[in-house]
């Protein structure tokens, strides 16, 4: 007993006689059915080119398009050829001239004369998968599709919108269940005889004759009518991309397919010569019975489709316009920013970086230059701190800068005063880490000497602009890692939430805050923003400030004791 091939062939025929060889050499007898659309000169030379193969067969040939019958159609005639022409095969196994084996012929083989009443059919209802790709899954079933969704695409959805909008239920054919799966498939003679020989048959085929991809469904579902053990799993390896098409495999695929042990795969490259010439592989005796596995190819296949789709943290795909909103990631690295700091603390980047061992810039995004760290003019990737060049695209820059030195943790200050065209940015990346002092800057104005009437405007300008900024912090949509404290909370206890900035940028390598940075002398600017609010500006994102804060953040500037004094 041995199984036989049913092969569909439309295109590179000196592979697919190859591969019919490798068949044939094996013991298998062949039934070829070739696209009708395939010119009568390439047909005859094709067949003369196997004329001394005596267990070859070619059937009768129809017009083979991708989501219509003439597949169905095709597969029907083939196996029927092969059930009346070849009484001694055991099983059918459904390939295409794109397949390849990969193991000796008699090693599938012994695989499947050891398991005589299991059909091979990958066969799951529209409900348990989600395969579907176009957003018709049980719709394909009760809706009818006499168009090519191919060639006529726009005839196609126009014809599927009116049945929709017109409610068309078309009716299953009672008995049936409907099931998707891998159109290659390797059924029992019993199962297929049965299929094809089916009393209700006429009635199936045309039912399914306007079910879209019907080769999909057609043996997958009537399978379950007629087998006796059905192991939902096709012997081909195939896989598909996002949108639904197969991958190629190539010559660099060939150790892939040899660790997965599977007996044939599909889609082959016509001119990957290296694929042809090692595969199938030569007997091997310790993995004669191995068992096809697939979670390897799956696995290296997973990653390859999240790159494709998702792409790499801090980069764009230079084949298409760049759409932030949709990026894996807009930075390539955590980084932090921090706003409100340096206005109360005037050597806080010196003190962070000595801290934390982060690289820590000034206001990259002040509006005389980009003040990168260690006051140096052109930073790593040839980044310039010309503002001009920086505000042509004030996203990427930061994204540039991220990437360029993403082996170091970045921290940036920012404020009211800055560019504030990364405020998208710095809201929705999840790799942005963003400390608010809501209010400091009314530190600077203060310090200016300058009376409350001559920086009315200027205060109550910054105010609305930070305003903006905490907004979008504060949106439902935001995403980054957020920390904000008004000038009057952050007072209260300066040690705490330095200590959770070190802790954050630090990681592991923190370690407890002895003496915090100098703090700038605010005494008399609970009295200026009172003098605010009587010219008419309201400074509501400092909070309430008190004459006595000067000292309470000095008390708690000290490390606490959590020692229990026993009087």
């Amino acid at each position: 007993m041995t199984f036989g091939v049913v092969m569909l062939v439309h295109t590179a025929f000196h592979r697919a006689q190859e591969v019919i060889r490798h068949w044939v050499a094996g013991g298998c007898p062949v039934v070829v059915h070739v696209d009708s659309e395939v010119e009568q000169d390439v047909y005859d030379a094709f067949v003369r080119s196997m004329s001394d193969l005596g267990t070859v067969r070619f059937c009768r040939r129809y017009r083979c398009e991708w989501g219509m019958w003439g597949l169905v159609e095709a597969t029907q005639e083939a196996s029927t050829l092969m059930l009346r022409e070849f009484p001694d095969v055991s099983h059918v196994f459904l390939a295409s001239g794109a397949c390849l084996p990969l193991r000796p012929i008699s090693e599938l083989n012994a695989f499947l004369q050891a398991r005589k009443d299991t059909d091979f059919i990958e066969s799951a209802t529209t409900a348990d998968v989600p395969w579907t790709v176009g957003g018709l899954d049980r719709e394909r079933f009760t809706l009818r599709f006499p168009f090519s969704w191919k060639k006529r695409r726009k005839l196609f959805d126009r014809y599927v919108r009116i049945q929709q909008r017109l409610g068309v239920r078309r009716r299953i054919p009672a008995g049936l269940v409907p099931h998707m799966g891998s159109q290659w498939w390797c059924l029992t003679r019993q199962t297929l005889a049965a299929i094809l020989n089916d009393p209700n048959r006429a009635k199936y085929d045309r039912y399914f004759r306007r079910v879209w991809i019907p080769d999909e469904s057609y043996f997958q579902t009537l399978a379950r009518l007629h087998t006796k053990t059905i192991q939902s799993q096709s012997l081909t390896l195939s896989k598909f991309d996002f949108q639904g098409k197969p991958h190629i495999f190539y010559n660099d695929h060939a150790e892939i397919l040899r660790r997965s042990e599977c007996f044939v795969a599909r889609k082959i490259w016509p001119d990957a010569g290296l694929l042809y010439r090692v595969f199938p592989r030569a007997p091997v005796l310790d993995t004669s019975e191995a068992i096809p596995r697939t979670g390897t190819v799956d696995r290296i296949f997973a990653r390859a489709l999240e790159r494709r789709m998702r792409g790499r943290q801090g980069l764009q795909m230079h084949s298409r316009f760049p759409n932030l909103e949709n990026a894996n990631g807009i930075a390539a690295a955590p980084f932090s920013v921090l706003q409100g700091f340096d206005e109360l603390f005037p050597d806080f980047e010196n003190w962070l970086a000595l801290q934390t061992g982060a690289q820590v810039h000034g206001h990259l995004y002040a509006r005389d230059r980009a003040h990168f760290a260690g006051g140096v003019r052109l930073f790593r990737g040839a980044l310039s701190d010309h503002p001009k060049l920086r505000d042509y695209n004030a996203q990427s820059f930061l994204m540039n800068l991220v990437w360029n030195a993403r082996d170091t943790h970045q921290c940036l200050m920012f404020g009211p005063s800055d560019t504030q065209k990364i405020r998208w940015l710095l809201a929705h990346d999840t790799n942005a880490r963003v400390w608010v002092i809501s209010g400091a800057w009314s530190i600077p104005l203060f310090l200016s000497g300058k009376s409350a009437g001559e920086v009315r405007a200027e205060a109550a300008r910054l105010q609305r602009r930070e305003n903006r900024l905490l907004k979008a912090l504060r949106a439902p949509d935001a995403h980054a890692r957020i920390h904000i404290d008004t000038l009057a909370n952050f007072l209260e206890n300066p040690r705490d939430v330095m200590q959770m900035v070190v802790d954050e940028i630090a990681g592991h390598r923190a370690q407890e805050l002895g003496e915090l940075p100098s703090m700038v002398d605010l005494s008399g600017l609970p009295a200026f923003l009172q003098e605010l609010k009587n010219q008419g500006m309201h400074p509501f994102l400092t909070g309430e400030l008190s004459d006595d804060m000067q000292r309470r953040a000095h008390v708690s500037n000290a490390p606490r004791s959590y020692v229990v004094d026993p009087k």
